[in-house]
């Protein structure tokens, strides 16, 4: 298919070759190892596979799929095989979501070089392409799905078939819409009439009747109508006449119509697709909040058992995980550590038959992948589990790996009043664990050498500078001597003994003066003095924890242990939270890693609720939900009313509902809908919509439309949807639509999670996510929000 795109490919000397095909081997395991012949489309958006050159070949990846390309070196499975394959001939092709990597290995070094060059470029060209060029391609991918003899046309029946792929029921309209695309009259459908057929079934009767309730001649809006209509439905407010002038220059496509201020039907609706007419309210894309806040005052985006990419009882430990999880926002990672062979320490889930990698192999990702997606402060979360000669190592690795980034004492060298915020932390990693004593004592014993050390120089500067200054005078008799030195010492060994304060040193393991501790191993202080804001402690009560600790200690909570004393002590926990760092893990039962929804410990301001990334899934999509918004950094403000100690809230039982709010949500239509089960080409979706809240007890709620059958290409539903919120701040909304089912469970079609407070109203269209989080373009819904203050909304 010739379209616009393929002229403004980046065409080059890799690509071409990219094009010709090449053997390589396709790596799983150190057992498996398959020769398969790679080749990239003359699209130049497609690489497709065979198990030999002119071979029946299948689609293998899009470039659109690709998030990187990365060489041998950094690749576990290829550095494993390095005595079979050298590292420079093997790549490895990183996607987008949880699908796994691509690892190939060429059959020189040269070829290696030409598909990772040749990939990468493709993938800097996909990644800036705009609306329009995104169309192209997905159009295209189409085209060459359903061009199955590959000539560059398609007939009418495999037109037909590629309309119950792309969700259309094949009715007489279309058919009519078809023939009437076959300008060539050859039966077929060449790639420009393909264009023309596609734009001819995607006509928005929906679009088109409001455009014309603000324009006076149907054909056009002035910039006084799109003004009203920004100001009325949009809720721009007073900025809407500078705005209706920046949107009419960014999307209407005639020239003339720029001249002249006016926006046709087709800039209208390339503003209602766009990032301007998102549901997600742009100035909440960037980084917008207060960053200079303590610690304690965020959410902190956070991962549990980060090196497992599947369950915990034997799934693969790798460090992915954390290469995974730092990219997509998480800043406290967790790695369980376990003494290892030739005493290298190990990282894996104990006492289970996950795979294990070694501790350096993690602290040298995390070096390296740290501040890639956003510069505030990592949190390496430790547990534990080494003998002392193991935890000086890991210490070592620690402080050598991870050099000026590893922060290693308090910021200034002085003891804080509370803890420092993402902002002074920026691109520091910080260390989270158990620690011998307590940060006071850790100071003042630093003060203490400091000053020791200060005044040996000081001693040896006084000793040479007398040297150098005394008098000629006859030799001394040995006597006179001693009696000299006796009389130096007094002068300045004396004064400086009494100013030091002398430890004895810790006993070594073994030792008697160690009790014997079966579950915990003692710690080693050079693994312990790394330790210094995250010192992890038991909690007995929030009276307990008031009395005795201090606000650089921290407790972790089971997800079980956090909930019953929310039921019980919610305004405690609020309180307890104002002041101190929590975090929150999933439940030991949880073996095939399943989540917990993380939004009820929100409410009681629990900052770091750890969860398993690696494992999609509603729990999830609320997680990247609260953290799209503030650029992404992990790092995202609590409402004021969590950070206040003497906090009257309760996540149970709000009291106040000054700040309640209705939603009015009208679900309008669908926009190409992707198929639940690709592999099933007459299988059409049946479409419905679902809107749910989360937040406090009181405001979850969910409601949905009604299902359209055999339609997931243009389905309309027209529907109005009501919510009652009393505590906006804390809540989230996600939109998910599903393919009704009447004999199982609705299948899963796309979702999209936003914060409440990054919600724009409006008619809006809500792009939608996969499973994974990555996107379903051009799949998207079309709907109108209204919030209304009070709980006095009107469904009708």
């Amino acid at each position: 298919m010739a379209s616009s795109l393929q002229g403004r490919l980046p065409i080059n000397e890799d690509v071409l070759l990219m094009q010709k095909g090449t053997p390589m081997r396709k790596v799983r395991s150190k057992s498996w190892k398959k020769l398969r012949y790679f080749q990239l489309q003359e699209d130049g958006m497609t690489v497709w596979h065979a198990r030999q050159a002119g071979g029946r070949a299948k689609p293998s990846f899009s470039i659109s799929d690709v998030e990187t390309v990365r060489g041998g070196h950094e690749s576990e499975l290829l550095r494993s095989l390095a005595e079979e394959f050298p590292l420079e001939q093997g790549f490895t092709i990183v996607f987008h979501g949880r699908r796994s990597n691509l690892d190939l290995v060429a059959n020189s070094v040269e070829e290696a070089k030409m598909w990772m060059q040749g990939l990468q470029l493709l993938v800097d060209f996909v990644t800036n392409m705009d609306q329009q060029e995104r169309l192209d391609q997905w159009l295209s991918d189409w085209f060459q799905r359903g061009d199955k003899n590959q000539d560059g046309r398609m007939s009418f029946r495999e037109v037909q078939r590629l309309l119950h792929m792309m969700n259309v029921d094949m009715e007489q309209e279309y058919a009519f819409q078809l023939q009437a695309a076959d300008m060539s009259q050859s039966d077929t459908l060449e790639g420009e009439e393909f264009i023309e057929f596609y734009k001819a079934l995607t006509k928005r009767a929906e679009v088109q009747e409001l455009f014309e309730n603000f324009s006076a001649d149907g054909q056009k809006l002035t910039l006084l109508e799109f003004v009203d209509f920004l100001q009325e439905e949009q809720k721009e407010g007073d900025h809407a006449s500078d705005l209706a002038l920046e949107l009419i220059d960014r999307y209407e496509p005639s020239e003339s119509g720029k001249l002249r201020h006016v926006l046709s039907l087709d800039g209208f609706l390339s503003y209602l697709s766009s990032k301007d007419g998102d549901i997600f309210n742009p100035t909440c894309l960037p980084i917008y909040q207060d960053m200079t806040q303590p610690l304690n005052h965020y959410y902190i985006n956070s991962s549990h058992n980060t090196y497992l990419v599947g369950d915990q009882l034997c799934g693969q430990s790798s460090v992915e995980g954390y290469i995974r999880a730092l990219k997509r926002g998480c800043r406290c990672v967790e790695v369980d550590i376990w003494d290892g062979p030739s005493g290298e320490p190990i990282v894996y889930h104990g006492h289970t038959l996950t795979s294990r990698i070694l501790f350096k192999e993690v602290v040298a990702a995390v070096a390296q992948y740290a501040f890639q997606t956003s510069d505030y402060p990592v949190i390496l979360s430790l547990e534990i589990h080494c003998s002392w000669e193991q935890q000086e190592i890991i210490a070592q690795h620690l402080t050598e790996i991870l050099g000026e980034q590893l922060l290693s004492s308090t910021l200034d060298g002085l003891l804080p009043t509370q803890l420092p915020s993402p902002e002074e932390l920026r691109r520091k990693i910080l260390v989270k664990g158990k620690k011998l004593r307590t940060l006071e004592e850790d100071l003042e014993e630093e003060e203490e050498e400091e000053l020791e050390s200060e005044l040996e120089r000081g001693q040896e500067a006084r000793l040479e500078l007398e040297a150098q200054t005394e008098p000629e005078t006859p030799e001394m008799s040995p006597r006179s001597k001693d009696k000299k030195k006796v009389v130096m010492c007094q002068l300045f060994c004396l004064p400086i003994c009494c100013q030091i304060t002398v430890q004895a040193p810790l006993p070594k393991p073994g030792s008697p003066l160690f009790p014997k501790q079966k579950s915990t191993p003692i710690m080693c202080p050079s693994l312990s003095a790394l330790v210094v804001y995250m010192k992890t402690v038991s909690f007995h009560s929030f009276t307990h924890s008031r009395e005795h600790y201090r606000f650089y200690e921290l407790s972790s909570f089971s997800e079980t242990k956090a909930r019953r004393l929310i039921k019980e002590a919610g305004n405690e926990f609020v309180q307890h939270n104002a002041w101190q760092l929590s975090r929150v893990y999933p439940s030991g039962l949880r073996t095939d890693s399943s989540n917990y929804n993380p939004q009820e410990l929100w409410n009681a301001g629990c900052q770091m609720v750890a969860m398993n990334v690696q494992t999609a899934g509603l729990e999830m999509d609320i997680c990247d939900g609260l953290f799209r918004q503030n650029g992404g950094c992990g790092y995202v403000l609590k409402p004021d009313f969590l950070r206040d100690t003497q906090s009257s809230f309760h996540p149970e039982r709000p009291i106040s509902s000054f700040k309640a709010r209705t939603l009015l949500v009208q679900v309008i239509s669908g926009q190409q809908l992707p198929k639940v089960d690709k592999t099933k080409e007459g299988c059409i979706v049946d479409p419905l919509v679902r809107v749910e809240v989360f937040g406090i007890r009181p405001d979850t709620a969910r409601q949905e439309t009604s299902y359209v059958e055999n339609n997931g290409f243009n389905p309309y539903w027209g529907q109005m949807l009501c919510f009652r919120v009393l505590v906006p701040e804390l809540a989230l909304l996600r939109f998910v639509v599903k393919d009704y089912n009447r004999r199982s469970r609705n299948d899963f079609v796309g979702q999209y999670t936003l914060p409440w407070t990054c919600m724009q109203q409006g008619y809006r269209h809500i792009h939608l996510l996969s499973k994974d989080g990555t996107s379903l373009h051009p799949a998207s819904i079309f709907v109108h929000l209204c919030i209304r203050e009070g709980l006095d909304g009107d469904e009708s």
